[in-house]
């Protein structure tokens, strides 16, 4: 493949390169339905436009924007901020959209530029660390502007040639897409599981329902394996008959649920069961940063995990930060191993991951250290449950929230049984084990992606060596 291709002025090639604005009123004009967007920032992620918080904005805002009006495979561009140089393309379900200040519009010209081939230039490590150079000259805040980003030199390969590599690229981002999907789908499940043990407690209601229609124990206990494993009478029948193993081991789970309710701080709970503060399963650590004047403090050897890196996924398995072998040794009692719970306690309240690695957080994050091994996939979504409250916790009357390690520590939990809890912890770590390795995965596929680019562009590989890597890789 001849990479001899010019390198041209971006702006040169594009029918519109801008930002757009807030409409009047700011926050207070969004909507959180409509038929118009407002993208901003935080909808705009290398790996891909994200929906959350995505805001609605009114005919008349949006007719007042209407210089900025988005079209599909437009690439977005965040220009200001903590997330400068964040790109990705506009995605037709979200459209009509427009854009606010912090985002530009990208528009090629379609018979120069193939805008999936320039969206992975851009996202390119080479690009963005050009970018981010550039957006932190001689400002206080990083921000691009519509001269810079005109200005930026771009490989620019025949438009067929930019096709195809976008083409294989894109096989790479629609395998991590899949991977994403079927986490989502996996933790549903395993939520769906808490839920109604832990929150609804469906199986000790459909015991009581049947005692307190005067059946029996046997029969109550009948009713709550229907409640626990999903199945009616007849193909629990079946299972006892067909698998006796299967239904044994249901029997022993569905007797550990009580028979019967009890008052509690935190409402009607499970007899037996109690409610303790959460300091009480396990030992509370709030983050640190290491002083950044110190550049020895920061390398590649401990994740540092930050509030950004808490909203993709449940677990973090590849945060923006890492701490050297000395950062981490200056704050040793920060250090959380494998299986610890944090929780986003500042600004962004309520966010909860859990560790991969032995890891340190910034202070804006408190965490949990389990006493217990088996009592992380139940800390894991008892937190998430406690989001509002958590919230409510930390505003305490003020406009920046902040929850504190000792109003976090002093959070009332529910507290099953530790069979129970070892039952369930049982029941979803498949389920975690795969969310974890479909992540790994992604991480690869990832980094090849972001390889491969560069190694086409320079001669080193050419289409058909990249299609036999994607072809390997996405078996």
């Amino acid at each position: 493949m001849d990479a001899d291709w010019p390198v041209v002025r971006l702006g040169d090639f594009c029918t519109k390169v801008g930002s757009g604005s807030t409409p009047n009123g700011g926050a207070n004009v969004y909507l959180e339905k409509g038929e118009i967007c407002l993208i901003r920032s935080q909808n705009v992620h290398n790996d891909g436009f994200k929906p959350n918080g995505l805001v609605y904005i009114t005919q008349e805002s949006a007719d007042k924007l209407k210089n900025v009006v988005v079209e599909e495979n437009d690439i977005l561009l965040n220009i200001t901020g903590d997330s400068v140089a964040r790109v990705c393309l506009a995605k037709n379900e979200y459209l009509p959209a427009r854009v606010n200040q912090h985002v530009a519009i990208i528009r090629p010209n379609p018979e120069k530029f193939d805008s999936r081939y320039l969206r992975y230039l851009l996202v390119s490590p080479t690009m963005q660390n050009l970018l981010l150079s550039i957006a932190s000259i001689g400002a206080t805040r990083n921000a691009l502007t519509k001269g810079m980003i005109e200005s930026l030199e771009v490989c620019k390969p025949p438009i067929s040639v930019q096709k195809s590599i976008a083409d294989n690229l894109e096989i790479l981002d629609l395998k991590i897409d899949v991977n994403t999907q079927t986490n989502q789908t996996l933790e549903a499940i395993a939520q769906a599981i808490f839920k109604s043990w832990f929150v609804d407690f469906e199986p000790v209601k459909a015991k009581m329902a049947v005692l307190e229609v005067g059946g029996t124990a046997e029969e109550a206990e009948r009713a709550a394996m229907c409640a626990i494993s999903g199945k009616d009478e007849a193909t629990l029948t079946q299972l006892q008959t067909e698998q006796p193993d299967a239904y044994a081991e249901l029997a022993q789970t569905t007797a550990l649920f009580p028979l019967a309710m009890q008052d509690s701080e935190l409402g009607e709970i499970p007899v037996g069961w109690g409610v303790e503060l959460l300091k009480t399963f396990g030992q509370i650590v709030c983050g640190k940063t290491p002083s950044k004047t110190q550049s020895e403090m920061f390398g590649q050897d401990i994740p540092f995990i930050k509030i950004p890196d808490m909203h993709s996924s449940m677990f973090v398995v590849s945060p923006t930060e890492h701490l050297s072998e000395i950062g981490a040794a200056s704050q040793i009692k920060k250090m959380l191993p494998r299986g610890s719970i944090c929780v986003s306690c500042i600004a962004t309240v309520g966010k909860v991951v859990i560790t991969t690695k032995e890891s340190q957080t910034n202070q804006q994050i408190n965490s949990i250290i389990p006493k217990f091994r088996f009592y992380t996939s139940y800390l894991y979504f008892y937190m998430l449950t406690l989001e509002k409250m958590f919230h409510d916790l930390a505003s305490g009357g003020s406009a920046t929230l902040n929850m504190n390690t000792s109003t976090f520590s002093g959070a009332e939990i529910v507290k099953p049984s530790v069979e129970l809890l070892k039952e369930f912890d049982k029941r979803v770590q498949p389920i975690f084990r795969e969310i974890e390795n479909r992540l790994n995965q992604n991480i690869g596929l990832s980094e090849l992606r972001d390889t491969l680019l560069p190694k086409l562009l320079s001669g080193e590989m050419d289409l058909s060596q990249v299609v036999e890597v994607v072809d390997e890789m996405t078996v």
